[in-house]
């Protein structure tokens, strides 16, 4: 009994709220959730002496100081770096919850990147059909970018890990 609570409290519970917040996240228009008036009392003057030749397509739209301002450009990069960080959470909980059951690396990285790659499908799926918001094909492979990056970093953290409590001598 008490290994299943231990499963829900540290395994469940943790996905499933963080699978709840992506949800809300989503759930809000770009109004609701733009930093833009924040970077606009920023200092961004430095931004184009550095930044100025960078210019590429995402999506059918072309990112560079030359279409945005220098808030909108930095705001692109916070936005896109959150998709990163958010998935890489989401691959690392469901990571744990498979290998919580598999006790087997690959399969658990495996069904761990799947389950990433599906809910962001989801995820961005829900955003298309939001009047405030835009779905994209770009942001779910983003997605399963930071997923597959969280569920590395979380295994070689675990095996550093691992590897430091074997060095330890027990007394």
């Amino acid at each position: 009994m008490r290994e299943r609570y231990k499963f829900i409290l540290f395994y469940l519970v943790p996905l499933i709220g963080w699978m709840g917040l992506i949800y809300y996240s989503s759930s809000q228009t770009f109004e609701e959730q733009t930093v833009e008036p924040v970077l606009l009392d920023v200092n961004l003057s430095y931004i184009h002496s550095y930044f100025g030749w960078v210019s590429f397509y995402y999506g059918d739209t072309l990112v560079s100081l030359e279409t945005r301002s220098p808030a909108e450009f930095v705001e692109f990069f916070i936005r896109k770096g959150a998709h990163v960080v958010t998935f890489a959470f989401l691959g690392i909980l469901s990571y744990r919850l498979f290998s919580y059951f598999l006790k087997h690396v690959t399969s658990s990285s495996l069904l761990a990147v799947i389950f990433v790659a599906m809910y962001s499908t989801f995820d961005e799926y829900r955003q298309f059909l939001n009047p405030g918001r835009s779905g994209m094909v770009e942001d779910v492979i983003l997605n399963c970018v930071g997923g597959v990056l969280g569920i590395t970093l979380w295994i070689n953290i675990t095996k550093w890990v691992e590897k430091k409590r074997k060095q330890i001598p027990t007394t």
